[in-house]
């Protein structure tokens, strides 16, 4: 009989894009994986991996506690119809709300905090609110793997997990096959690109205004944002702002992309001047992956991928005067010295953020967790 792992996102979208790897190698390894995620552009793609998908609805940015309670209990039919052996929960709610209904039902968990959003930049009334959620809901979970020691570190000092069932995991690490180094473009003008979802807490305004600095300096630069306009997100950036934006002449907008390798390739330098609690980014890890320098913020996750003036500059978080400063800095290098850095990017991310580190110790979890439950089980027969 197969082990049955069920996959909880808030997307079909991250499931893609973050957990494709880790659905294929639970896949190869004999299990019987379930995605359960809402349904979106990208959930067609999901069967293709291997796995079962399920269309689970979820209101994601809400916070109505009718629509949060009538989710645990989509939750707890869900895990008691379909009966799996592990859960493996990613972003807040799944987080959250599964690992209630998974303590409740004795099914083991792994969870895994990909960074912390929107919610901590801030320390307010909800911050406190789902600092207790994670504390109540967590306290048993079987393991949860952190993206960064600045998190783990911050849900050991607050006392929201136990010591023991905690581990790092590099990001969501980065497949080197699909993302292999490209020779920067060498051509003029150069092109800085900044790839995420349009939300304001991504620098998307610095990285803007940054972009009109440049130029009011004299330098013939293309500035190019990728990514889709997430309108329900209450920082996203409005399709107005956007348009604004585009008539003042400063910057690019490419639009969405499935595959950003294209975009990546077309770059001499990738830019992210988040200011958003990340796990790591993993449009970072994706463009050093590909060989580009980077230019990101000393925040929590982002700082993770750039060593300073090895692979790329680090810069403070919302100042758009230092971010041009450090665009420019990278500007005035030589293309021989930006394919330097480029490279460092590549070796950095190969010995310390390659996809199968982040597979391998999920492996070893499971494997773990599956024999603890078979003996558990098997003592129980006597």
């Amino acid at each position: 009989m197969k082990r049955r792992i069920l996959i909880v996102s808030n997307t079909s979208w991250s499931l893609i894009n973050f957990r494709a790897g880790i659905i294929r190698a639970l896949v190869s390894s004999g299990y019987e994986v379930i995605a359960v995620a809402p349904l979106d552009g990208y959930s067609d793609l999901l069967p293709a991996l291997g796995c079962r998908y399920i269309s689970f609805p979820m209101d994601n940015k809400g916070t109505n506690p009718v629509r949060d309670l009538l989710l645990i209990a989509r939750f707890f039919f869900l895990f008691l119809n379909e009966r799996p052996h592990i859960i493996l929960a990613y972003t807040v709610k799944p987080n959250i709300y599964s690992s209630l209904v998974a303590r409740t039902l004795g099914i083991p968990i792994i969870n895994n905090i990909a960074g912390l959003g929107s919610v901590f930049i801030n320390d307010n009334f909800l911050t406190k609110i789902v600092k207790f959620l994670y504390r109540v809901t967590m306290s048993h979970s079987t393991k949860i793997f952190f993206q960064n020691d600045d998190d783990m570190r911050l849900f050991l000092v607050h006392k929201l997990v136990r010591t023991g069932v905690v581990d790092r995991v590099p990001g969501s690490g980065v497949d080197l096959l699909k993302f292999q180094f490209k020779p920067l473009p060498n051509v003029f003008p150069l092109r800085f690109i900044l790839i995420a979802r349009m939300i304001l807490e991504k620098g998307v305004g610095e990285f803007v205004e940054a972009a009109k600095i440049i130029k009011t300096r004299g330098f013939d630069i293309d500035f190019c944002l990728v990514g889709f306009l997430d309108v329900q997100n209450s920082g996203a950036v409005s399709r107005k702002q956007m348009d604004d934006w585009l008539k003042e002449g400063h910057i690019y907008y490419l639009g969405e992309f499935k595959d950003v390798r294209q975009q990546i390739e077309s770059a001499d330098c990738v830019v992210l001047p988040s200011f958003y609690r990340e796990g790591v980014p993993r449009t970072l890890l994706e463009a050093a992956a590909m060989g580009r320098p980077i230019i990101t913020t000393n925040t929590v996750g982002c700082k993770d991928v750039v060593d300073d003036g090895v692979n790329g500059f680090v810069c403070n978080p919302r100042d758009s005067v230092q971010l041009a400063d450090t665009i420019e800095r990278m500007i005035r290098l030589t293309n021989d010295e930006r394919t330097i850095m480029g490279i460092k990017s590549r070796e950095k991310v190969t010995r310390e953020f390659d996809e199968k580190i982040v597979i391998e110790k999920y492996l070893k979890a499971i494997s773990n967790i599956i024999g603890t439950s078979s003996a558990c089980l098997n003592t129980s027969k006597n």
